[in-house]
C-alpha cells in the first residue's frame, strides 16, 4: 500500500471481477477490443501512424451505416487531428483486455501499432503523426484548438495500462521520452512556453506516469498545467497573435468552453465542453491529493457541488447541448434532445473515483456509481459491439446505436474504463482498504508486507447482499471502509455473525472498520434495495409533472416493445406499486420495474385535434426495464421521466 494518507486505485491486476462486470469485461475483451482496432485500421488512422508509407495527407474518418440505414459522412479535419489519441485509448482498451483473456493476434497487432510509434518518435522526443505526418512545421502553434498535450495524454495513458498489463514497456519508454520533451518546452522557469492544451488530458495522463515511474518530475508537470490554465496575459491569445490569428477569430468566442476563462482556483461552475471540465476536475483531484492542496480541493468542492445540484441528469449523463458538447444553464435539462455524451460520464467516472483519493465520500462515490451504471455503460450495447455517442433521456425511437461514430472518441473511451472496471471498485490508502462498489470480485494487495486477498460475493446491483472473506496466512490489522449508499433506507451489517450497528460507525457514508483481521472472518452487509420513485427540482422545467424509476444504482426507462400504449401517453399513479421482477432471460439478465398505470386514450379522437372534453384513460401495465440497457433489442421508442399523478 501507498505509505501516505492518500488512497490510490489499485491496477487492473489486483482486481478480478466476475458478475455483472465480469460479463461486462468479458464483452470488451472479446469483441470490443478487436471492433477498436479494426474500426481505426479502416478508417486509415495506421496509415497516418507509419512513417514507411507516404502521408494520406486529409483523410475523411470511417464511418459506416447507422442501424436505420442513415448514412453518415462529412467529418471535419478535427476529428483526423486526435486520431492519435483513438490510438491510446485502443491500446489502452486492448491491455485491460489482453490481461483478461489472451488474445495472440490482438497482442501482435497492437505490438505492431506501438512499433510503428517508436519509428515516428522524434530525435527530441516530440511525437504526433499529424504535424509530422499532415501538417509538418507546425508544432506547438495552436495548442488552443490542436490537440497535441491531449493526444500525449491518451497515449500515456496506454503506455501506463500496457506495461501493467503485458510487463512490455516499450510504449512507456517511448511516452516518458516525449513528456521529458514537453517539460522541456513548458514550465514556469525562463524560457519555457506558458502554454496548457485547450482539450485537457494531459495532467491526468502524468499523474499516472508519475505514479508508475516513481518519477515525481511527472506529478509536477501535471501540477504546472493545471496552476498555469487560464493565467494572464491567456496563453491562447499570445498563441494567437504569434500565428498571425486574431484571438476573437475564436469559434466558440469564450475561453468557457474549454475552462480557461479564469485560473483554476477562482472557478465556481461548471461550464463549457463537458468531457473537457471532467478531465481538467480529475487532473486537479490528483494533484490535490498528491500534494495534499487544500486550495485546490476547494475549488473542486464548489464545482461538485454546482453539477451535482444543477447541472447532472438523474442518468449520471452530463453535457445537454450538441453546440458546444456540454453545459448551458442551471437546471437545463432537456430529455429528447440530451447531448450527454458517453465520453462525459466516463470522464464524470474518472472525476469522481479521484475525489475519493483523499479518504472514502459517499457523496463521490454515489455519483461514480450513479455514472458507472446509467450514462456511461449505456453507451456500449451488451455484446460489446455497438455504441452511442450521445446518450438522451427520451427517444422516438430514431436514436439507435452506431458501428462507429465520425468522432470515434467514445467507442474506446467506454471500453477503457468498463475494462478496466476494478480499479474503480476498490481503493487502497496506508494500511486501509475502501470498497466503493459493490459486486463478485476480488482484490490483491499486502499489509506488512504479507498478502491479503478479499473477496467479494454478491448478485449486485440486482441484490443486496454483500458477503466478504479475507484470505492471508496470519492475523493482521487494517481498516475496512465499506459504503452504505446514499439511496439505501436501512442497511444491516454483521461480522462472523454478530451483528454491528453501521450508525455507531458510519462516517462520510463509510463504515469503518478498524481491528485486526483473521483469514476466518466473514462479513455480511444487507442494504435494502426498494424500488423507488425519483422526482426532479421543480426548476428543471422538462421534468415538471414527471417521476422517474430506480431500484439500487440502476435508473429505469420503458421502452416500446414492453408497453404497448404510446409512451407519451402512460401516467403513473403515486398510489401504483411498483414491482421488482426478475427477468433472467431479457437483455442478458436484469430485474424489471412494474406496475400499474393508466394510459390516454386516442382512438376515440378520429380526426379531431383539439376538443373540451379530456382524453379517456384505461387501465394499462408500466413495465421498465435498466436505462443501460435500452435499445438492444428492436428499434423503438424510449423515456425515462414518465407522467406522474397525485
Amino acid at each position: 500500500m501507498p505509505a501516505n494518507t492518500t488512497f490510490r486505485p489499485p491496477s487492473v491486476a489486483q482486481v478480478e471481477v466476475a458478475g455483472f462486470w465480469g460479463a461486462r469485461v468479458d464483452a470488451v475483451a472479446s469483441r470490443t477490443a478487436d471492433i477498436l482496432y479494426d474500426r481505426c485500421v479502416e478508417a486509415r488512422m495506421l496509415e497516418q501512424i507509419d512513417p514507411d508509407i507516404p502521408s494520406p495527407g486529409v483523410v475523411i474518418p470511417f464511418h459506416s451505416m447507422s442501424p436505420t440505414g442513415n448514412e453518415f459522412t462529412g467529418a471535419t479535419v478535427t476529428t483526423q487531428m486526435f486520431w492519435d489519441s483513438d490510438w491510446g485509448k485502443t491500446i489502452e482498451t486492448a491491455a485491460y483486455s489482453l490481461y483478461r483473456r489472451r488474445n495472440d493476434e490482438l497482442e501482435r497487432k497492437i505490438d505492431a501499432v506501438i512499433d510503428l510509434f517508436g519509428k515516428l518518435q522524434q530525435e527530441d522526443g516530440y511525437l504526433s503523426s499529424w504535424y509530422q505526418r499532415i501538417q509538418p512545421g507546425l508544432r506547438w502553434t495552436n495548442l488552443r484548438d490542436c490537440h497535441e498535450l491531449y493526444c500525449a495524454g491518451h497515449l500515456i495513458e496506454g503506455a501506463v495500462a500496457y506495461f501493467q498489463a503485458t510487463g512490455k514497456r516499450k510504449l512507456l519508454d517511448i511516452m516518458c521520452r516525449f513528456a521529458d520533451h514537453i517539460g522541456e518546452m513548458f514550465g514556469a522557469e525562463p524560457g519555457k512556453r506558458k502554454g496548457y492544451c485547450g482539450h485537457e488530458e494531459i495532467e491526468l495522463a502524468l499523474v499516472k506516469l508519475g505514479r508508475v515511474t516513481g518519477q515525481r518530475k511527472y506529478l509536477e508537470l501535471a501540477r504546472y498545467f493545471v496552476d498555469q490554465r487560464g493565467q494572464q496575459p491567456h496563453y491562447f491569445d499570445e498563441e494567437a497573435r504569434a500565428r498571425g490569428a486574431d484571438p476573437k477569430d475564436y469559434h466558440f468566442k469564450t475561453y468557457e468552453y474549454n475552462q480557461s476563462h479564469k485560473p483554476v482556483r477562482e472557478q465556481n461552475k461548471v461550464v463549457g465542453h463537458a468531457v473537457r471540465a471532467m478531465y481538467l476536475y480529475a487532473g486537479m483531484a490528483d494533484i490535490a491529493a498528491e500534494f495534499a492542496d487544500d486550495s485546490l480541493r476547494t475549488a473542486l468542492e464548489r464545482l461538485w457541488n454546482d453539477l451535482t445540484s444543477k447541472n447532472l441528469y438523474v442518468t449520471g449523463g452530463l453535457g445537454p447541448s450538441a453546440a458546444n458538447e456540454g453545459f448551458t444553464s442551471d437546471y437545463d435539462l432537456p430529455n429528447e434532445t440530451a447531448y450527454a455524451e458517453t465520453c462525459a460520464s466516463v470522464a464524470l467516472v474518472f472525476w469522481a473515483s479521484r475525489m475519493l483519493g483523499v479518504g472514502p465520500n459517499r457523496r463521490y462515490a454515489d455519483v461514480m456509481e450513479q455514472a458507472l451504471y446509467n450514462g456511461s455503460i449505456s453507451g456500449l450495447s451488451l455484446d460489446g459491439s455497438r455504441f452511442f455517442y450521445e446518450n438522451p433521456l427520451e427517444s422516438r425511437g430514431r436514436h439507435n446505436r452506431w458501428k462507429w461514430h465520425r468522432c470515434p472518441c467514445c467507442p474506446p473511451n467506454i471500453g477503457r474504463m468498463v475494462a478496466s472496471i476494478g480499479t474503480y471498485i476498490y481503493g487502497l490508502g496506508e494500511r486501509a482498504v475502501a470498497v466503493h462498489l459493490y459486486g463478485d470480485s476480488s482484490i490483491r494487495f499486502e499489509v506488512e508486507g504479507r498478502e491479503v486477498v478479499l473477496t467479494q460475493a454478491s448478485r449486485y446491483p440486482w441484490d443486496g447482499a454483500v458477503s466478504i472473506k479475507f484470505d492471508m496466512d496470519r492475523p493482521l490489522r487494517f481498516k475496512l471502509h465499506l459504503r452504505i449508499p446514499g439511496w439505501c433506507p436501512r442497511a444491516q451489517l454483521t461480522i462472523n455473525g454478530e451483528g454491528v450497528d453501521v450508525e455507531d460507525v458510519l462516517a462520510d457514508g463509510y463504515v469503518t472498520l478498524d481491528r485486526e483481521w483473521e483469514g476466518t472472518d466473514v462479513i455480511r452487509l444487507d442494504l435494502d434495495m426498494p424500488a423507488r420513485r425519483i422526482y426532479a427540482n421543480p426548476r428543471v422545467r422538462q421534468d415538471a409533472g414527471r417521476v422517474a424509476l430506480a431500484r439500487g444504482p440502476i435508473v429505469y426507462c420503458v421502452e416500446e416493445v414492453d408497453n404497448p400504449e404510446p409512451l407519451h401517453s402512460l401516467v403513473l399513479p403515486s398510489a401504483t406499486s411498483i414491482e421488482a421482477v426478475e427477468a433472467p432471460d431479457l437483455l442478458g439478465g436484469v430485474v424489471t420495474l412494474s406496475g400499474q398505470a393508466v394510459a390516454d386514450r386516442s382512438s376515440d379522437w378520429g380526426d379531431t385535434l383539439y376538443r373540451s372534453a379530456r382524453p379517456v384513460r384505461e387501465q394499462t401495465m408500466v413495465r421498465a426495464v435498466p436505462y443501460f440497457a435500452w435499445d438492444n433489442r428492436q428499434p423503438g421508442e424510449m423515456r425515462v421521466w414518465l407522467r406522474d399523478e397525485p
